[in-house]
């Protein structure tokens, strides 16, 4: 299943490719502060492929706090983190922000509600490597940009 998604302003897209075609997307509203004031409730599956487009780089930010290892992708036109990217051992994972999918039928999502405090770097690396999408391409349409 092919879901489209995008910031507002279309400045960061992304195509995610999902497996199959099952009935529902499960998503996590993550507790920590940044996820609570900027919407951010994420899916990932281990077997999905992402694409991700941005436009003008220069119109994007990139934000880390914690354990400084996940990379939130902002846009500085309108606000929205549409995705979060994580460098483990030379490969890139993401999550995508479920609030940010265009033409999504919502009563498809299975939303929890879940908090990682206490998990240690270590843990939460392996996590993500097990779970978050780990096929991610990153197309900067914007040449001068330098990831």
């Amino acid at each position: 299943m092919l879901i489209q998604g995008s910031c507002h302003c279309e400045n960061i897209a992304f195509e995610l490719d999902w497996p199959g075609e099952g009935a529902s997307v499960p998503a996590r509203a993550c507790t920590c502060s940044f996820c609570v004031k900027h919407g951010g409730v994420w899916t990932a599956h281990s077997d999905a492929r992402l694409r991700i487009r941005i436009a003008d780089a220069d119109r994007t930010s990139s934000y880390a706090f914690g354990t400084g290892t996940a990379a939130f992708h902002v846009c500085t036109r309108c606000g929205a983190v549409p995705v979060a990217t994580s460098d483990i051992d030379g490969a890139r994972y993401a999550v995508v922000n479920v609030n940010t999918f265009d033409d999504f039928e919502r009563s498809r999502l299975t939303t929890e509600t879940v908090s990682f405090d206490g998990e240690g770097e270590a843990d939460r690396l392996t996590r993500r490597a097990a779970r978050w999408i780990g096929h991610v391409e990153i197309d900067y349409q914007d040449a001068a940009f330098v990831a």
